[in-house]
């Protein structure tokens, strides 16, 4: 497997198989919000615009909308204040809300202009809310840092201690999956994950982190079969594909001799960005196994060009030197 370390952001993100963990700074917390939209019948309203705009910088703005039962949900929210408005056919209901690193819940009823008032938050309720907050962060912060020293037991009792506070803390089963991860206790690891997913079965790192300990106890049906799962939910806006996560797919192909659907995985990534350095490295890899020395010798040369002083740099200068005379 390629030596590359796995990369931590607390929204969702990109997680590559593989090596150290890295946990994400404090200010990459994220919360998330979800809830549901009625009218004054209680039935669900479907296509209510939900924008959410960070009290403290306007310019942080979220837009969704509610589903056909009324239920709408946003993940990567910095935490902070929040102002949280429904609105449809000119009915519109907004609450002030807290969002910390757990998953908070608001709920609106939209009625007639003029019959809907808006939620507050009483400022001594706001100030309780900061402070729990704020300690909550501080004993997050602690775990990753005791997870990067790679005081193991000491970062998972740390998480543990924050999900008392905030039971439904996704970012805390992550890290603790990936503690377990580090140890090769893969039957814990794989329980935090699963947990993540009753949480979000939208998370890009839960399948991620699924795949790579599936990987590494070599269950390749099943670790291409998470792959897979995180790659379809790895699309950026616009429809583009993540290069990381099909990356991903390809090493898991390598490890399990499944060359041509490597090939295709790496191939993938580099149509989505072509100066994917690891990419090109693996791909090299595969040739080399599939006996095309030139087209293995030219991946070998992209490498080195696009990183001169990456992980495999002297590694795949040594090839490109041994397999250039194939180049025709």
């Amino acid at each position: 497997m390629v030596g590359k370390p796995i990369r931590w952001s607390l929204a969702i993100c990109a997680l590559v198989v593989g090596l150290a963990f890295v946990a994400a700074p404090a200010s990459a917390q994220t919360g998330q919000v979800k809830g549901k939209v009625v009218d004054a019948q209680s039935k669900p309203v479907e296509g209510a615009k939900i924008t959410i705009v960070n009290s403290e910088m306007q310019n942080r703005k979220f837009e969704t909308k509610t589903k056909k039962d009324g239920t709408f949900l946003q993940i990567g929210l910095p935490t902070g204040n929040y102002k949280i408005t429904a609105d449809k056919d000119g009915m519109l209901q907004s609450f002030d809300v807290r969002i910390s690193l757990d998953m908070k819940e608001v709920n609106f009823t939209l009625m007639p202009a003029g019959q809907a008032a808006a939620g507050q938050m009483s400022k001594e309720e706001a100030a309780k809310q900061a402070a729990r907050v704020e300690g909550i962060k501080t004993k997050f912060a602690e775990g990753a840092a005791l997870s990067n020293d790679g005081k193991y037991d000491e970062a998972i009792a740390k998480f543990q201690e924050v999900l008392v506070d905030v039971p439904k803390c996704t970012e805390c089963y992550l890290n603790i999956g990936s503690v377990y991860q580090q140890k090769k206790e893969f039957d814990k690891s794989e329980e935090a994950y699963r947990k993540v997913l009753e949480l979000n079965p939208e998370s890009v790192d839960a399948y991620n982190g699924l795949a790579t300990i599936f990987n590494s106890q070599k269950r390749f049906d099943e670790a291409q079969k998470m792959s897979a799962e995180a790659t379809k939910r790895a699309s950026a806006p616009g429809g583009a594909v993540n290069p990381e996560a099909l990356y991903n797919q390809g090493v898991i192909a390598w490890n399990a001799n499944d060359f041509a659907k490597a090939q295709e995985s790496f191939n993938a990534a580099l149509a989505a960005k072509a100066d994917h350095a690891e990419s090109h490295f693996m791909l090299a890899k595969v040739y080399l196994n599939l006996g095309k020395l030139p087209e293995a010798a030219k991946e070998f040369e992209t490498y080195t060009k696009i990183a001169p002083t990456g992980p495999n740099a002297k590694e795949a200068a040594s090839n490109f030197e041994m397999l250039k005379a194939y180049i025709k």
